[in-house]
């Protein structure tokens, strides 16, 4: 069940557009800035900015493992002081698709957080850019998800900005008993 229609701009939105819109914002609002692939000397930077600014919290050993299985979908921002600001670490799933019904290759949009210093200079967009690029490319995805808290409305935004749908709620989805929308896209 789809809660949320998709807009013709939305239709038709390909992550190559995104990809590229993304590089001109970050060109214009955040100079001296980078988006590159997560090492695992960024993995404990990571943990922290994750602790920083999400209330869901993981441990070591599971950015270690996102890292090593889907590495060329988990991404850093890093500071023109080359301090690491920001992440998206990702997973892909063989799962029943959102908008087709058989299983499909689907990328898991997992986490995302950029600090809140950094923040107002198109980083989360870039980020996600990235990802949905390398999932479809690197991985060969045919979709992409992610879970977000219904009161998050600046990341529901972003998400429907980069063309993602709400496609059902998850109840009761965070520890603290939130709910979720789970919101997708088809790639590319």
């Amino acid at each position: 069940m789809i809660l949320g229609k998709k807009s013709d701009k939305q239709r038709s939105t390909s992550i190559y557009e995104i990809y590229d819109k993304a590089l001109e914002r970050l060109e214009k609002k955040a100079t001296g800035y980078t988006i590159r692939n997560a090492r695992r000397e960024d993995l404990g930077k990571v943990q922290e900015i994750n602790r920083a600014s999400l209330p869901e919290n993981y441990p070591f050993y599971f950015f270690e493992e996102l890292w090593s299985h889907y590495g060329r979908a988990f991404y850093v921002a890093e500071s023109p002081s080359k301090e690491v600001v920001g992440y998206v670490m990702c997973r892909v799933e063989r799962k029943p698709g959102f908008f087709r019904h058989f299983l499909v290759k689907s990328g898991h949009i997992v986490s995302i957080a950029v600090l809140e210093a950094h923040r107002g200079r198109g980083l989360g967009y870039g980020l996600m850019a990235y990802a949905l690029k390398s999932l479809y490319e690197e991985y060969g995805c045919e979709e992409t998800y992610l879970e977000v808290r219904v009161s998050n409305k600046p990341a529901i935004n972003l998400y429907e900005k980069l063309g993602y749908v709400k496609v059902k709620i998850e109840h009761h989805y965070y520890l603290d008993g939130e709910d979720a929308y789970v919101m997708a896209r088809v790639l590319p």
